[in-house]
């Protein structure tokens, strides 16, 4: 019996948005399954990988750039951005980095690089995320889909990142290709919005809320 030669991909995923917000913390939890308080600040970009048991015949390692979030930083951006395949943008300043990145990188097809949408910190008491508005500016700036997570709690980040990886798979099957990066330049044209599988809560009062299960 011929045995199936095993299948190794090499993804190069982004992780943007504005400081302070929970990039490292996600990359962490995601990375080793560990969450600290005291994260210092990325300076430049910071590297982690993640292997990835796909399936029986399939193996995919994951680079993720975790991309500092300073303004002073940003003009550097096209550089980290290159080759990318994926990109998680988290939510304060959503818009200023998905402009960047889609200024600056897109796939060898011309179109965006896939790009998820994080609400992160959800185990906070006071979030103000409300599910429609996101859903309509996911549609409007080609999110292919968003999704609350907690990096402290471990809420929803392995399912968005398998939700990203899938993704990733499906265009680059479409293109033909085995793991290549984006061409870093352009803006293209991306996908409709996929919502990623959310969960509901109570409050007290017995009313539904949206928001992830903390």
């Amino acid at each position: 019996i011929r045995e199936e030669k095993e299948m190794e991909r090499l993804f190069k995923i982004l992780i943007i948005g504005d400081g302070t917000v929970g990039k490292t913390s996600f990359v962490q939890r995601y990375v080793n399954d560990v969450f600290r308080q005291d994260y210092k600040s990325t300076i430049g970009v910071d590297f982690a990988l993640k292997v990835v048991k796909w399936s029986d015949t399939e193996t995919i390692k994951l680079q993720m750039w975790d991309i500092a979030g300073q303004e002073r930083f940003t003009s550097m951006t096209r550089v980290y951005y290159k080759d990318a395949n994926a990109a998680i943008n988290t939510f304060h300043s959503a818009l200023k980095w998905k402009r960047d990145l889609d200024s600056k990188c897109s796939l060898s097809d011309g179109s965006p690089v896939p790009a998820i949408l994080l609400a992160n910190k959800c185990d906070l008491q006071r979030r103000e995320v409300d599910q429609a508005e996101v859903e309509g500016f996911c549609r409007e700036h080609e999110f292919i889909g968003w999704t609350e997570t907690s990096a402290k709690e471990g809420v929803m980040v392995d399912e968005a990142m398998r939700f990203l990886i899938e993704a990733v798979l499906a265009k680059s099957s479409r293109l033909g290709d085995s793991g290549e990066g984006a061409d870093g330049d352009g803006s293209g044209n991306g996908a409709g919005t996929i919502k990623l599988e959310r969960s509901y809560r109570q409050d007290s009062d017995g009313a539904s809320r949206s928001g992830c299960s903390c």
